[in-house]
């Protein structure tokens, strides 16, 4: 587990990066400086459960791929899921919170993801534990803003302004943060498998 001091805000960054491209740095970079955060760190996860294992580069290679384009020192690769024996989010945060105490953490995710985060398993858990951003990505921005998720966490959503306290708020809270974005994605890449 990469090491924290208390006062500290990191972002927790967390996928499967298979591979990994310039549009997820692009999301890492712009969570640190519009959310003010000390450090994010850059989860590599052993597997998604919500996705077919088929095509799955290895651990290791992922991981060196993940460093090899997260530039920003602030950033740290880490595959501590792996070490925790679990690839859920909820799990995962739950450990992090347990050991890291004064320390603030935000869960940062594409906005792709937020179409499909009522799928994932404890989700309302996951926004009650930590606040929460959502980076654009390309595609149906408002499909992303109607998906069942927001809609459920809609009263706990904070303006994209006040983005800097959101490691500050009590969860459930979490805001939408526009910014450069990046038609990069780990399926084309992968030759659309």
């Amino acid at each position: 587990m990469p090491p924290t001091a208390p006062g500290m805000t990191i972002g927790l960054y967390g996928g499967s990066f298979n591979p990994p491209h310039e549009g997820h740095a692009l999301v890492a970079r712009l969570a640190i400086q519009r959310l003010g955060l000390d450090r994010l760190w850059w989860l590599v996860t052993p597997g998604n459960p919500l996705k077919s294992g088929n095509g799955l580069a290895p651990l290791g290679e992922r991981l060196k791929l993940s460093e090899a384009i997260a530039s920003d020192p602030r950033i740290i690769v880490t595959a501590l899921e792996q070490g925790l024996g679990t690839a859920y989010t909820a799990r995962t945060i739950e450990h992090i919170l347990r050991r890291h105490k004064g320390v603030r953490f935000v869960w940062i995710m594409g906005a792709d993801n937020l179409g499909s985060f009522h799928r994932w398993q404890e989700w309302r858990r996951i926004a009650a534990s930590v606040p929460i951003a959502v980076i654009d990505r390309p595609g149906a921005t408002l499909t992303y803003l109607s998906s069942k998720a927001a809609r459920t966490l809609d009263r706990a959503r904070v303006s994209e302004r006040d983005a800097q306290l959101l490691a500050y708020m009590r969860p459930p809270a979490w805001t939408f943060i526009h910014g450069p974005r990046s038609n990069q994605s780990s399926t084309l890449l992968r030759g659309g498998r």
